[in-house]
């Protein structure tokens, strides 16, 4: 039997922004059940319709050669969708082999912008934007405070100008909608976008530019779509290390979904490979959707990671902390010893924990429970012992009491702060305590709540802000700790603040009183207070603490690696020199316990004996 004349062997259409329908007609199924297998995400509906990711469509299109029969058909969409990536894909390709890192000139770059800007560019600004203009799409893995969301909107308007792009949406965290905002109008002053956050669930059909964060993004995927569909528009990623996990991960299926429907592509992250090649695998598939993998995979793979820097450099910019002009951090570990009772309490959780670990070997989220209870214990085992909430700071006793011999060692883990200080926390004391003296304010930095907590409480003295999840004035807190001359210290984790916060101004030193895997989060967190606008003369000062013997010494080693391979990719010497942190003695070690029990006692209200 034949094909009815005219109608297709084959039709292709897109639908849900990323899924491709394959549908046979009745007498070529067996080709189509065939052919499913060369897709890795083919899933059978039955034995005529077959659905694939667009990704996988376009990086294995020519598989559809194995299809022999005539009039194969695309849907309009899909059809032009695979054009443009495909004339995408060979124009980076020509880059990479041609090694082009060209620039337009930044007078080119303020002609491309038209007489409608206002903002003015510093000559990186400008010279990263004159690079990505030479690109279809692109990348901008410029150093936190270089102005990445400027030149973002600086693209935006030369596309704009020339008529190609009527629309902007910009994806990015909650705490970047401020940056947007400002920049709006700082470009194009009363004659702003009409920029417009879609928080509610609603897509303002009139507006010139939409702001979502990531969290809201998969639920509103699909209005999207209809939105960059209606004009031409431009889609900028922004912090785009949140989707690194690619297609894997909730946001990064909602970016996959929207990458093709755009005009152009852009993703602005100064820290785009925080755990290896994966991540720059996934940022740079959205950027060149069904390649962009295969690019980093072919380039990184093969393990030459200078190569691969030298390879990789046309599909991105990048401004480093050099061009930035800033003065150099300093970054130093202080290595803690733990107290007798801290440290055996934390030998026996070590024996309990790795017996939960062998147990949850196949459960990353069981593994997760087990790392953040060690990261814990580093500090203090008591944080592990429930409270009448979660949240409940330690309640240290001065003077300590004696340890009692027979106790059980659930009992002893649940009233150490009765019998031991943290050294951590020893240490936190006297550098706050130091920098205030100097006139100095501090931020420090844990991943946990109860530690900030507690830290509230040990530091009432000095008039702590405190910012984390829970926080509800988290405006008023940042104010406080910038513009009260009483508050010397800020207490926050990285998860909340490590990202879209400038603190450079008001505080140069900064104190880690643990650090997870998360090396993005790291290096966002250190750019709070080292970035654009630093005087020279400017001494910035980083501390990380280190109990010996404990988890904290296993995270310091992977984050070392984790940046040494991002300083190698991106061929910057500023990221790699924190991979070896200088060793330094601990302050807190010249305090004996009646040192000790003063500053205790003058906290909370004892007179000192």
């Amino acid at each position: 039997m034949s094909d009815a004349a005219g109608s297709p062997s084959l039709q292709l259409d897109l639908r849900r922004g990323s899924i491709v329908v394959m549908k046979a007609s009745q007498e070529h199924g067996s080709d189509l059940q065939a052919v499913a297998p060369w897709f890795p995400s083919a899933r059978v509906k039955n034995e005529l319709v077959v659905e694939v990711e667009l990704d996988d469509l376009l990086l294995n299109i020519a598989v559809l050669a194995r299809w022999t029969a005539p009039n194969v058909c695309w849907g309009a969409s899909l059809a032009a969708m695979v054009s443009e990536v495909s004339q995408d894909i060979a124009f980076a390709q020509a880059e990479l082999e041609h090694g082009a890192t060209e620039s337009l000139s930044q007078v080119e770059v303020m002609d491309r912008l038209g007489l409608a800007w206002r903002a003015d560019l510093t000559s990186f600004q400008a010279r990263d934007v004159g690079r990505l203009l030479t690109l279809r799409h692109g990348a901008n893995f410029s150093v936190p405070g270089a102005g990445k969301t400027r030149v973002a909107l600086a693209v935006f308007q030369a596309e704009r100008h020339a008529g190609r792009a009527q629309r902007l949406l910009v994806v990015c965290p909650k705490s970047a909608y401020e940056s947007w905002q400002f920049e709006n109008s700082a470009a194009y002053g009363n004659e702003a976008l009409r920029m417009v956050v879609a928080d509610d669930g609603h897509v303002d059909p009139v507006a010139d530019a939409i702001l979502i964060n990531y969290e809201r993004l998969p639920g509103m995927a699909n209005l999207l779509v209809e939105w960059l569909d209606n004009q031409a528009a431009v889609l900028v990623l922004d912090e785009a290390h949140r989707m690194k996990l690619g297609s894997a991960g909730a946001y990064g299926a909602a970016c996959m979904v929207l990458g093709p429907h755009a005009r152009r592509r852009m993703i602005l992250t100064g820290t785009p490979a925080p755990n290896g090649a994966r991540d720059l695998e996934n940022l740079l598939g959205f950027v060149w959707p069904g390649h962009g993998r295969q690019i980093v995979r072919r380039e990184v793979g093969g393990g030459d990671l200078a190569k691969a820097s030298r390879v990789l450099r046309p599909l991105f910019t990048r401004t480093t902390k050099k061009e930035l002009g800033l003065p150099p951090v300093t970054s130093r570990v202080r290595r803690l010893k733990m107290p007798n009772l801290h440290g055996e309490i934390y030998s026996a959780l070590i024996g309990q924990m790795s017996a939960r670990a062998e147990a949850s070997r196949n459960d990353l989220e069981g593994l997760g429970r087990v790392l953040m209870y060690l990261l814990m214990a580093a500090t203090s085992p008591a944080l592990l012992a429930v409270g009448t909430t979660k949240y409940d700071p330690l309640v240290y006793r001065v003077p300590p009491l004696e340890v009692p011999e027979r106790a059980a060692l659930t009992e002893l883990m649940r009233d150490l702060p009765s019998y031991e200080m943290s050294p951590k926390f020893q240490e936190v004391l006297k550098i706050v305590d130091n920098n205030a003296a100097q006139g100095r304010k501090t931020l420090v930095w844990s991943t946990f709540v109860r530690n900030l907590t507690t830290m509230e409480a040990l530091l009432q003295r000095y008039s702590p802000a405190v910012v984390h999840g829970g926080t509800r004035d988290r405006v008023q807190q940042i104010e406080k700790f910038r513009s009260d001359p009483d508050c010397h210290v800020l207490l926050s984790n990285p998860a909340t603040l490590g990202e879209g916060v400038s603190l450079h101004q008001t505080c140069h030193d900064a104190v880690y009183v643990d650090r997870d895997f998360a090396a993005g989060r790291y290096l966002q967190s250190l750019d709070r207070i080292h970035r654009l606008g630093l005087g020279r003369d400017i001494e910035t000062n980083i501390t990380v603490l280190v109990s010996e013997g404990t988890i904290d010494e296993a995270v310091d080693g992977r984050l070392a690696a984790k940046l040494q391979f991002m300083g190698l990719v991106l061929d910057d010497p500023a990221v790699r020199e924190l991979a070896d942190l200088e060793e330094e003695p601990s302050i807190g070690e010249t305090l004996d316990q009646k040192d000790l029990q003063a500053l205790m006692g003058h906290l909370h209200g004892f007179p000192a004996s």
